[in-house]
């Protein structure tokens, strides 16, 4: 996941950031985007019938959103040495993924600061039953998190890294995630000026990166509908810049 801008140094060769890459969400997403607003209707009637009241049950359900557009690009075939875990056994740490330039991630006019991050186990990083399942049989052993927001507070986003055994679990987990699935999805991390992300209108982009699943979610504040798609699209290529530590991880391989 990933491309130049041209406004940063380039990134390392092996990374090939690539501008058929864009053509191919670009596509994507306008069946994506045709989807999106019957979901949109789907949502809302969904709250209008939503009984219960309470902190609690207002956090159940900021826990289980999904985003109203879901882009997933083919595993990545760069990063082949990464499909077994069992040749890349070190477990995640936060500093790893979150430190260093992903504290601060960009692309064109979207500039992004880190405002909260957290490394957990997949179960208490997710919702749904088939998905939960699926990461459990396919050995998810960690989900990383991190928050983001632009500097001119007009748009959030998600990073997130699950970590499972092979390559074969995570291209499972990309259908999985996939919100006409109804399997499940990834728990937004509540921070700083992120509050109510995936209450409105949100676009999800993932891909398999070897045994990683790496996903970036990205709306305007407010959740409100971009104008295009593209909107949400370049905002997203900043949120994934995060990804720099799968390209390290490749290298620790023999990449």
């Amino acid at each position: 996941m990933g491309y130049d801008d041209g406004t940063k140094e380039p990134r390392p060769s092996r990374r090939r950031r690539s501008a058929p890459r864009r053509s191919n969400r670009g596509l994507l997403i306008i069946g994506g985007a045709a989807v999106a607003v019957i979901l949109v209707v789907v949502v809302v009637a969904v709250v209008a019938m939503g009984g219960g009241d309470g902190k609690k049950s207002q956090a159940a359900a900021a826990a289980r959103v999904s985003p109203k557009v879901y882009v997933n690009t083919p595993a990545n075939s760069l990063v082949d040495k990464l499909n077994e875990r069992s040749k890349d056994k070190r477990p995640l740490n936060k500093s790893e993924v979150f430190g260093g330039d992903s504290r601060s991630v960009s692309h064109g006019a979207y500039h992004f600061t880190l405002v909260g991050s957290e490394l957990s186990d997949c179960a208490s990083a997710t919702w749904g039953e088939e998905l939960q399942n699926d990461l459990r049989k396919y050995g998810c052993s960690q989900a990383a998190r991190g928050a983001y927001v632009t500097q001119d507070k007009k748009y959030l986003g998600q990073f997130i890294a699950l970590n499972l055994e092979q390559l074969q679990g995570a291209e499972q987990v990309v259908r999985d995630l996939d919100p006409n699935s109804n399997a499940g999805f990834v728990s937004p991390l509540t921070a700083a000026g992120t509050e109510n992300f995936g209450n409105g209108f949100s676009a999800a982009y993932s891909q398999s990166f070897g045994h990683y699943v790496v996903i970036s979610w990205v709306e305007r504040a407010g959740g409100q509908a971009p104008q295009t798609m593209n909107e949400l699209l370049d905002a997203s290529i900043a949120i994934e810049r995060a990804d720099d530590f799968v390209w390290e991880r490749l290298v620790l391989v023999g990449g």
